[in-house]
């Protein structure tokens, strides 16, 4: 795809920031959440010892090699740090939780104007150990519940209907993807479109599981873009 030319940029700079500003700071602040949802109701070994147990992520990042063929640049890697507290054996101790999110994002057409409305994200959330024993934090978030995190990106989003599914090579692991549709506008733009989500399966990353999830208006097309981002998740740990 064409990159945008200077002119363009310039022209839609102040809108295009306003609402990256208001979608970035927005971005997967649900991912915070998935960590209390992975302790709630458990027994981690760690919390019996007295002291806070932490669990704190790697990071998944897409290779820059990539981002070169998709278009997509790097916007923030930001950690979405959670604590909650347990009850364990009657007595109460702190767990903390430190989810990191990597989001990109590219500049799309649509009805001839230009906005950063393509995103791609990678959220890392720690495996945490409950009782010897491995627990997926995302593990009870349903396919359309990991959607409505990367929804978050747009605003009045409905009509989520899922549609196709596809596997590729996450990590080198298999990972089912789902594609849904909705309808939604670009934030702080009023403008409507169709929107399409790819939304990963979580991948178990040593200590850790990823997963990547993205959206962008379904006439631009960039399935194959989220595909390459997909194949090109890199990770590292803690």
């Amino acid at each position: 795809m064409d990159r945008p030319s200077n002119d363009e940029e310039t022209r839609g700079d102040a809108r295009r920031n306003t609402d990256a500003s208001i979608t970035r700071r927005r971005a997967l602040a649900a991912g915070g959440a998935l960590g209390v949802a992975g302790v709630a109701g458990c027994t981690a070994l760690d919390v019996a010892t007295g002291d806070p147990a932490e669990f704190e992520a790697g990071t998944a990042t897409v290779a820059d090699a990539t981002l070169s063929e998709s278009g997509y640049e790097l916007n923030e890697v930001s950690d979405r740090e959670v604590s909650r507290e347990v009850e364990v054996a009657g007595t109460t101790r702190e767990v903390r939780v430190v989810n990191r999110v990597a989001e990109y994002d590219k500049a799309v057409e649509v009805l001839g104007e230009r906005y950063q409305a393509a995103v791609f994200a990678a959220l890392t959330t720690p495996r945490i150990e409950v009782l010897g024993r491995a627990v997926n934090p995302v593990g009870d978030l349903d396919d359309e519940e990991r959607a409505e995190l990367i929804a978050d990106r747009y605003e009045n989003v409905d009509s989520l209907e899922r549609g196709s599914e596809y596997t590729t090579t996450v990590l080198d692991a298999d990972a089912d993807v789902v594609v849904y549709t909705a309808d939604g506008e670009i934030a702080g733009t009023g403008v409507s479109t169709e929107l399409e989500f790819h939304v990963g399966e979580a991948v178990e990353a040593g200590d850790d599981y990823v997963v990547p999830m993205a959206a962008f208006p379904a006439s631009f097309g960039d399935g194959e873009n989220v595909r390459r981002m997909l194949n090109g998740i890199e990770h590292d740990p803690a």
